[in-house]
């Protein structure tokens, strides 16, 4: 596949098609909905199907491009898929035993419309939806809109000329603005400017440019049921009130075997984990434990640091950004999920990482320097100014950063080795889900055409089978169960066939002994049954979990 540019929607479609031909034991395709615009919204799921079907085994879901312009999520998101259906032909074990025992889902373009219009020839870059709102009718009111003004692919910068401007041209690099200093001095003959996104302004009066948001200003990534309100920017007319999520959040439920999710997005180079609302210390300190677990092999796979969006991310906590994704994964259903920012274009620059605040404070002078220095050696991302006659405004300057191509997303010769590194996390991932195993099926003849049934049934997995400690408080998570696939004539003496056995423990609860080295088999658990039949021969011991998987295994006799 192509990892070094970003592919329009009829080329993202086939080239998932050329997935399923060139991998049938591998890959399947399926469409779980349908975008705003009619757009089929693609979901690829990966398992090795000689090992049992894709329902049948723990999974793990990976989305991406909620957000339009975060388009290096998508290229995440194929990485992932190379990353699993060549794992044979690269000898890679553990990717291999993966596909063995696990599902992947992937859905790579949660937004297929907004993401359509960002890659235009003449793009159009919106939060999320191209869904007018909040008027159905598309009304916008006077200000300023983005766009291509002059034609050149690129939504820049543009600057004005204005003696009570806030901005100057930096003395080191003019292709870099930095603001004025609060005491309003400047050295003489220096200029001072006014910038806007390069765009045109509706209903211009000729002194006021307002900047509403526009009427595609939806964020899907707010349209979650998860402590979803009308205070959060965008978060759409109810939850799942857009097309997409409602389709992506049936396709999640429909797959109760899903152990763990991803959201793909940009920027920023971190790894974010909930909860956008709580603090820690309102959170199970078990979860929170297992996350920094996870988060700490993340870190070491690829490189990125691990924040809670609540502790680490929010500038105001008494205003959350709430309805988010891994939020909904978490609370309604007891996964630990993550929302992966890709590319840090500061730490690109200067080897530092972005600060916690940069959603807020943006770059600083220093920052910008720098960035817009190192990207010289990468291709044209920061761009001279040069004049413009605009249609409303008369001369201005058109330039800057092209924060798509260079804030946003990386460069594309970087596309690559930058998301490669995360297809490790996804496999590790779904290998520490629970996976339910039947490590005995025995049965002894008591005489007169009776046997007792014995079944036993293991949590092979790191994590315990209800996922998480919510999970578990919330009683989210149904219980396993066994039964008996009896052969002609056979029936059970007494009690029922289908037994519920509860949920078993992972291997995580060992590093929570307090040390005492002493494991005990809270992972496993031991089932009977009195059977009357001539012979046990096609007698099948069903093991099912709706997370841990299902297993089946034929009763032998008891040596």
């Amino acid at each position: 596949m192509e990892l070094d540019r970003f592919l329009r929607y009829e080329e993202l479609a086939e080239t998932l098609a050329g997935l399923v031909e060139r991998y049938p034991g591998l890959v399947s395709v399926d469409s779980y909905g349908m975008s705003f615009e009619g757009r089929a919204l693609l979901l690829a799921t990966v398992t090795d199907v000689s090992t049992g079907a894709h329902d049948s085994k723990p999974a793990h879901w990976v989305d991406a491009n909620i957000h339009a312009t975060e388009v290096t999520s998508g290229v995440a998101a194929l990485s992932l898929l190379q990353h699993l259906v060549t794992a044979g032909e690269r000898g890679d074990e553990v990717a291999v035993e993966a596909l063995r025992t696990r599902t992947f889902y992937v859905a790579p373009r949660v937004n297929p419309d907004g993401v359509e219009a960002a890659l235009a020839d003449s793009p159009v870059y919106r939060r999320s939806s191209m869904r007018p709102w909040p008027y159905r009718d598309a009304h916008q009111w006077p200000g300023l809109v983005e766009h291509d003004v002059d034609g050149d692919g690129r939504v820049l910068t543009m600057r004005i000329a204005d003696a009570n401007g806030g901005w100057v041209a930096h003395e080191d690099d003019a292709r870099v603005m930095v603001p004025v200093p609060a005491d309003g001095v400047v050295p003489a003959g220096v200029r001072r400017y006014r910038l806007l996104a390069e765009g045109t302004i509706r209903d211009f009066d000729g002194f006021t440019v307002p900047t509403p948001r526009p009427p595609q200003g939806l964020d899907m990534n707010r349209n979650f049921p998860a402590g979803w309100g009308t205070g959060v920017l965008g978060s759409g007319d109810h939850p799942l009130s857009e097309p997409e999520i409602d389709s992506l959040i049936r396709a999640i439920v429909a797959r109760p075997n899903i152990c763990g999710y991803n959201a793909y997005h940009t920027s920023g180079g971190v790894l974010l984990r909930p909860s956008s609302t709580q603090a820690d210390s309102a959170l199970p300190s078990t979860d929170v434990w297992t996350w920094k677990e996870l988060g700490r092999r993340g870190t070491e796979l690829t490189g990125y640091p691990v924040h809670s969006v609540f502790e680490d991310f929010t500038w105001d906590k008494t205003e959350t950004m709430s309805g988010a994704s891994d939020d909904w994964a978490y609370e309604h259903l007891g996964v630990f999920s993550w929302t992966t920012e890709f590319w840090d274009a500061v730490h690109a620059a200067t080897g530092k990482r972005s600060s916690t605040d940069i959603w807020y404070v943006g770059l600083s002078p220093a920052e910008e320097l720098a960035i817009a220095k190192w990207s010289d050696a990468h291709g044209e991302y920061y761009l001279p100014w040069r004049p413009f006659e605009h249609p409303q405004l008369g001369p201005v300057e058109i330039g800057g950063a092209d924060w798509f191509r260079l804030l946003s997303n990386p460069p594309r010769a970087l596309l690559a080795a930058e998301v490669a590194p995360h297809a490790d996390f996804a496999v590790h991932q779904a290998l520490a889900a629970p996976c339910i195993e039947i490590l005995r099926a025995e049965a002894t003849s008591l005489g007169d055409d009776l046997w007792r049934v014995d079944v036993g049934i293991a949590n092979t997995g790191w994590l315990p089978t209800q996922i998480s400690a919510r999970a578990a408080r919330e009683k989210l998570v149904l219980p396993l169960t066994a039964e008996l696939r009896l052969p002609a004539g056979a029936s059970i003496e007494r009690g029922p066939n289908r037994v519920t056995l509860g949920q078993l423990s992972g291997r995580s609860a060992l590093r929570l002994d307090g040390g005492s080295r002493s494991d005990g088999t809270a992972d496993r658990v031991l089932t009977s049954w009195i059977v009357r039949a001539a012979s046990i021969e096609g007698l099948v011991a069903i093991a099912s979990h709706p997370r841990a998987g299902t297993k089946q295994r034929a009763v032998i006799t008891a040596q």
